[in-house]
């Protein structure tokens, strides 16, 4: 199981909180330290069955700053790809993936699935 991460991000602490209460084992990767390459993405969005645009970490800064909710729409899925892999802090976070799944965010709910 693969802990994607921005560690002071409050939402990844709650969700890191989650997995070690339930012993659940897990590889960490740091977001920004070791950003998510286009392929990598492209992996986890298809793997996911989400909308691209949930990818995004429309509450960040760096989302404001480049208007990203009025740019995104014109961009071609393989431009919004490679766009999130410039900036770990572009993408929502945090992203568990499983054998089987791909969770973008933290919702107590879908880590319980995982028990």
């Amino acid at each position: 199981m693969l802990f994607i991460c921005y560690p002071k991000c409050s939402t990844c602490k709650k969700a890191k909180k989650f997995l070690t209460d339930h012993q659940i084992e897990f590889d960490e990767r740091h977001i920004v330290e070791e950003k998510l390459n286009k392929d990598e993405l492209k992996a986890l969005y298809l793997k996911s069955g989400l909308p691209l645009k949930r990818f995004f970490n429309t509450s960040g800064n760096l989302y404001k700053e480049k208007h990203l909710k009025d740019i995104l729409p014109t961009l071609s899925e393989e431009e919004q790809l490679e766009l999130l892999s410039t900036n770990g802090m572009l993408v929502k976070r945090p992203i568990l993936e499983t054998k089987d799944k791909v969770l973008v965010g933290f919702k107590e709910e879908q880590y319980k699935e995982l028990l």
